[in-house]
């Protein structure tokens, strides 16, 4: 994978481009005014301090332009909708959605998105999924981790991981905080955010679903990890060990499942770079999931562009393994149509 100097341009999709709308922000700070946890409050100060870059689309293109980033997927800012009850939940993301599918209309060769739904809401979401991925035409699905501390093992969210096959949808399963049976060891030192506690809860949300047999019964489901893979690929090798260990020993917790759960992080879950500018981790990821499982990801408005885009450009691989991370992989899994 040695470097080498591209002498065109290295086309760019940006995977896990956050924004939110006026009415979802409006919403959420009347649920904070109620609901003084930590999470909560965690949640409604950073969209305090980031709603201008999460809402302005001038901002946003400007900085496209300026790093030469060629195109967002959009996707609703954590925890999304999940946390409203359910009847609310379902209708803020039709909301968002058509906000989404308008922006796209008004900048197709610059922005693609991502649905959002309520899982709190099963029966809402399929209808919301089919709505969006058919009349709307948007690129998959947008999950906020945990819903209200369930997660997507629970068989009640089954018919949602059906509607998403069905349509062909990956779903992007973003972090989120812990929910509350988790939380409170996180909390002295802020580490319930992106320092730490993100990324243990989308991972344990990810092996949940591994040893839960969700994959035996989805075969065809997609998911996808940002901030290279919530460290699940260097756990692959102890995952197989300690899972094999279980199963002689007759765990009656484990699940007999069909492949071992390496495997099917290495065939139904795609990682991006998101947050994650580090060329020895980006190395290590692709020899361990394969170039076709790794997108190239931002993570805007929280990190910057210019610093993504540059480190995409000069990382250690070929010009072809480059051209598939950047831009080929998120056109093939999300189906987006570009212009080049």
């Amino acid at each position: 994978m040695a470097a080498t100097v591209t002498p065109h341009k290295l086309r760019l999709i940006g995977t896990e481009e956050t924004f939110s709308t006026p009415a979802y922000i409006d919403a959420y700070m009347k649920l904070a005014e109620r609901d003084k946890s930590t999470g909560v409050q965690y949640v409604r100060l950073l969209l305090q301090h980031n709603a201008k870059w999460l809402t302005d689309l001038d901002y946003r293109l400007s900085e496209m332009d300026q790093s030469g980033v060629d195109m967002h997927l959009l996707s609703l800012n954590a925890p999304g909708v999940q946390v409203f009850e359910p009847e609310e939940g379902s209708r803020l993301a039709s909301v968002v959605n058509d906000e989404i599918a308008s922006l796209i209309q008004k900048y197709p060769e610059r922005l693609c998105g991502l649905a959002t739904v309520a899982p709190q809401d099963p029966v809402g979401a399929v209808k919301e999924i089919d709505r969006a991925m058919g009349q709307l035409g948007l690129n998959g699905i947008i999950i906020n981790s945990h819903t209200q501390g369930d997660f997507l093992d629970d068989p009640k969210f089954f018919p949602i991981l059906e509607a998403a096959v069905r349509n062909r949808a990956a779903i992007y399963l973003h972090p989120q905080l812990p929910p509350d049976s988790m939380i409170k060891p996180f909390e002295k030192y802020a580490m319930e955010g992106a320092i730490w506690g993100f990324a243990a809860e989308a991972s344990l949300h990810a092996v949940r679903m591994i040893l839960g047999g969700v994959f035996d019964r989805f075969p065809d489901l997609q998911i996808v990890l940002g901030h290279m893979g919530e460290g699940l690929p260097y756990w692959l090798f102890r995952l197989d060990q300690v899972y094999r260990l279980l199963t002689r020993l007759k765990s009656p917790a484990i699940l007999p499942l069909r492949r071992l759960p390496s495997e099917y992080v290495k065939s139904n879950f795609y990682i991006t770079t998101s947050g994650m500018f580090w060329n020895p981790v980006l190395k290590f990821c692709v020899e361990t999931l394969g170039v076709d499982r790794v997108m190239f990801s931002i993570d805007f408005p929280f990190e910057r562009c210019q610093e993504a885009a540059e480190f995409m450009r000069n990382a250690p691989l070929s010009d072809e393994e480059k051209r598939k991370i950047a831009h080929e992989n998120a056109q093939k899994l999300f189906r987006i149509k570009t212009p080049w």
